[in-house]
């Protein structure tokens, strides 16, 4: 049996176009793609594929799904053989269990879809804070930093106010339970007491190929030598640092379509590219490239070009990651400021 953890990765990283675009001739729409449905006979197309959304949907005899779904029922696939074709195409290994799903491993599972739930709303209550007269703080900020107001909504930019549990107490009135706030790393827990672990800073949601929020950077906004410049979302059963790019979900149409990458060290330095009009760059944001990161770009391209400051530290942390890129195959470059 595959494990689940296989196929949570082969369910995020597998691009539904591709898959369907080897068996399917697909002409861009809009944000979707339009072909010829191949579950039924039909002369005016009706199949559609939505790449942000990663599933399939025929207008005409109603079929729908994934990636998977679609090579079971286009190649009559068992779902072992469509996961592990889907592995082998995207370079995922494959983890096999010889036993059934436990009760714990339901259950794992269960929390991790809770965790991305709770991620979502506490995206959305950030965002939606910034446009508000509590806001203003944030929002100043960003425009300070020439940011604006379509940048700011494309990367879902947000706020934590100052007060200690404003956010809990709100997630709290949604519905949203203290274990599952406490294990997406939402809130801390001091002295029996729970409070905001993002309080009065600016907010970048960090998302997945697929546009799931899996945690969150926050800047503080006034100076304060004990607090970090920066704060990030820990590890967490959806989020590691290393496995993930900021701004990878608004960078991918780009990165393939110019089959180049840029790589730079911070969020602010994504999206003021993205403003400036240069979309293909992602960012390692707060960590050392990682051989992780590295086969995330080369699935969308296998050219990157490394755009680090330029001093010592950032002259060093480029060179370091050279030989993980050439190790993975990929042509690379530096650019130094």
């Amino acid at each position: 049996m595959i494990s689940p953890n296989t196929i949570r990765r082969v369910q995020e990283e597998a691009r539904i176009e591709e898959v369907v675009g080897e068996f399917v001739n697909l002409k861009r729409r809009g944000s979707n793609m339009l072909g010829l449905c191949p579950f039924h006979n039909e002369k005016t197309p009706s199949f559609n594929v939505s790449p942000a959304r990663g599933i399939f949907k025929c207008f005409g005899c109603g079929k729908s799904g994934n990636s998977i779904g679609f090579l079971m029922e286009a190649q009559q696939m068992a779902f072992t053989d469509a996961v592990k074709y889907l592995a082998a195409k995207y370079g995922i290994q494959v983890e096999e269990e010889v036993r059934e799903y436990s009760a714990e491993e339901e259950q794992a599972h269960q929390q991790r879809e809770a965790l991305l739930v709770a991620n979502e709303f506490a995206k959305n209550w950030y965002s939606a804070l910034l446009m508000k007269p509590e806001g203003t703080i944030g929002l100043s900020y960003f425009m300070e930093r020439g940011l604006n107001p379509g940048i700011i909504k494309t990367f879902e930019l947000g706020y934590a106010p100052a007060g200690w549990d404003n956010f809990y107490q709100a997630a709290l009135e949604a519905g949203y339970k203290t274990e599952v706030l406490l294990e997406a790393g939402l809130i801390t827990e001091r002295n029996d007491k729970y409070f905001d672990f993002f309080r009065d800073r600016v907010i970048f949601p960090i998302h997945n190929y697929t546009g799931k929020v899996l945690g969150f950077g926050g800047r503080i906004l006034k100076k304060d030598e004990k607090s970090p410049k920066y704060l990030n979302t820990g590890q967490t059963p959806v989020y590691n640092k290393t496995e993930v790019l900021y701004g990878l979900f608004q960078a991918r149409n780009a990165i393939r379509k110019q089959d180049e990458c840029l790589l730079v060290e911070g969020y602010t330095d994504v999206i003021s590219m993205h403003q400036a009009g240069i979309e293909n760059v992602v960012a390692s944001s707060g960590t050392a490239l990682t051989r992780e990161q590295i086969r995330l770009i080369r699935r969308m391209s296998k050219n990157l070009v490394i755009l680090y400051d330029g001093d010592a530290a950032g002259i060093k942390a480029a060179l370091r990651g050279i030989d993980l890129v050439l190790e993975e195959g990929m042509h690379v470059y530096v650019v130094l400021l």
